[in-house]
């Protein structure tokens, strides 16, 4: 928390289809980080939008009698309100088709052009339309038929030779790899070893960075029947968002500036481009490179496979909203699989997720200890004293010892490990509960004091912890704290280490916070919804 400001950006998703469940886990990854870093205090700028130029846009606008431009603003809406449905917190949408962004990518195509870190020269070598990637032959796989496959998607490539813009990357791998040396966490988790093995040390060659065939992309100003590489366009816009090279450069000059912690969410299947090609951009623009590049995982089926519209397995998030309300998706990948891994989706987990942790820990704690105040104390909370009992006072330890726990876990972007402390927490509660069995303390005359202390500390619990959640629950924790009518000063992360904020609180209505999930009857539901792929 050293510095305070905060850029976050996830990738921009390829707009040629809707979104599905597997674009919506990083959105909510970046999100909760986003909303994490405003309750401590940074000011941030979060960033998402859409990539909608190249080839495949272009053939899918076709199939689809459309023009481009039509049927990435169709696509576009549609993810703007997913997000929104989603409640993603984002300051902005870019669109690689805004002409903010168009006139961005043709000054630095310009700038590079002119100081001679690209030249035009010709390529020859395979591409791969799907995921507009080029390949060299050392790369390329070679089927037992002969074919030859992309190394990333597993589809068919083919071979193109054209007249092309080149980026001059041998010129800055010096320099790239000592940034490496002296940057180890620029990539966590080792994700950056791969990347050298495999393209940097066989010798990376200098990238294609303008195509010919087709002509929906960037045109450059110096040679018009040249668009820009998409992959060049599309990482160019998390500087175009903040107004690079505009008349007005701000946001870039207090977010891009070296007093701001910059991170890049991406999936694993875009490490490349985003740790070998993107620094060698900024370092031809002489400028700094983000902190971290974090590659998280991928979503899969049980049996391992990938989740995606082509394989007809990845739903929409849209009816697991409307079914299971969205603090049940959000919490559900975030604290079920583990950030930076590959993780699956499956039915059978989903339910058990949310009906331990949100329903039968969250909730009926909440349900349980306010109930019990109704009872004991008509409703109002006790005051706060100083604990003198064991039990008490060691509660009182434990949602320090878990909040610290949570804000090392969460600096480091470890989301997963940041619910699960959190409901770590809220299962103080519930185990203090069983301990000290207020309904006996209530029976006896000479325990009233305990009582007091017991519930008093019951409140703190799911204070702090409804506080903690709240950057994954983005209504269920405001409820909570709304049924113990939690006063304004109260419900900010600073207020959390002022342990007397709840005395004299009159509590307000109860409701069931999490519906519990009929087992056999949702896992049915959801494996019907991703296509028969789980038991």
């Amino acid at each position: 928390m050293a510095k305070k400001t905060f850029y976050i950006t996830t990738p921009i998703y390829y707009a040629s289809a809707h979104l599905h469940i597997g674009h919506s886990y990083c959105e909510v990854i970046t999100d909760s980080l986003a909303r994490y870093k405003r309750e401590r205090g940074c000011d941030v700028f979060f960033l998402t939008g859409a990539d909608e130029h190249g080839q495949k846009i272009a053939k899918n606008a076709e199939n689809a009698s459309m023009t481009p431009q039509e049927f990435v603003d169709d696509i576009a809406k549609t993810f703007i309100d997913t997000w929104g449905r989603m409640k993603i917190s984002n300051n902005d949408f870019i669109r690689t088709t805004d002409k903010r962004h168009v006139e961005l990518v043709q000054k630095v195509f310009s700038k590079l052009l002119e100081q001679g870190d690209i030249y035009l020269g010709k390529y020859e070598g395979w591409y791969c339309t799907p995921d507009e990637s080029f390949w060299t032959d050392s790369q390329v796989v070679v089927d037992e038929n002969g074919k030859h496959i992309c190394p990333e998607c597993g589809r068919e490539v083919h071979r193109e030779t054209e007249e092309a813009y080149f980026l001059n990357c041998k010129k800055y791998i010096p320099q790239l790899l000592k940034f490496y040396d002296e940057h180890p966490d620029f990539v966590p988790d080792g994700k950056l070893n791969e990347m050298i093995n495999t393209f940097i040390k066989p010798g990376l060659e200098d990238l294609c960075i303008t195509r010919t065939n087709f002509s929906w992309g960037i045109p450059i100003k110096e040679n018009p029947k040249h668009v820009v590489y998409v992959w060049i366009d599309a990482l160019l816009n998390y500087i175009s968002a903040l107004g690079y090279l505009s008349d007005d450069e701000t946001l870039f000059n207090k977010f891009w500036g070296e007093e701001s912690e910059v991170v890049h969410f991406v999936g694993r299947e875009i490490n490349r481009f985003h740790t070998i090609y993107w620094p060698i951009l900024l370092m031809a623009l002489g400028l700094r490179l983000p902190d971290h590049v974090y590659v998280h995982g991928l979503l899969l089926t049980r049996s391992g496979v990938k989740l995606s519209k082509s394989l007809g397995n990845a739903p929409s998030p849209l009816p697991l909203i409307e079914r299971y309300g969205l603090d049940a998706l959000r919490y559900y990948m975030v604290r079920e699989i583990q950030v930076g891994e590959d993780g699956n989706f499956t039915p059978k987990q989903f339910v058990e997720r949310i009906n331990v942790d949100l329903v039968n820990s969250y909730g009926n704690l909440l349900n349980r200890s306010l109930s019990m105040i109704n009872k004991y104390f008509q409703g109002k909370i006790p005051n706060y004293k100083k604990p003198t009992s064991e039990r008490i006072l060691k509660a009182y330890q434990d949602i320090e010892l878990y909040r610290n726990q949570y804000e090392t876990h969460m600096d480091n972007y470890d989301v997963t490990k940041g619910a699960e402390d959190a409901i770590n927490l809220i299962n103080v509660g519930n185990k203090l509960i069983e301990e000290q069995a207020p309904w006996a303390l209530a029976k006896d005359s000479t325990k009233l004091g305990e009582l007091e202390d017991t519930m008093y500390v019951l409140v703190e619990i799911i204070r702090n912890g409804s506080i903690l959640l709240r950057p994954f629950l983005v209504d269920k924790s405001d409820e909570a704290l709304n049924q113990m009518n939690t006063p304004s000063n109260a419900r900010n992360y600073d207020s959390l280490k002022d342990v007397t904020l709840m005395s004299n609180v009159t509590i307000g209505n109860l409701s069931q916070l999490f519906p519990r999930l009929d087992k056999e009857k949702e896992i049915a539901y959801l494996t019907e919804l991703i296509d028969g792929k789980e038991e």
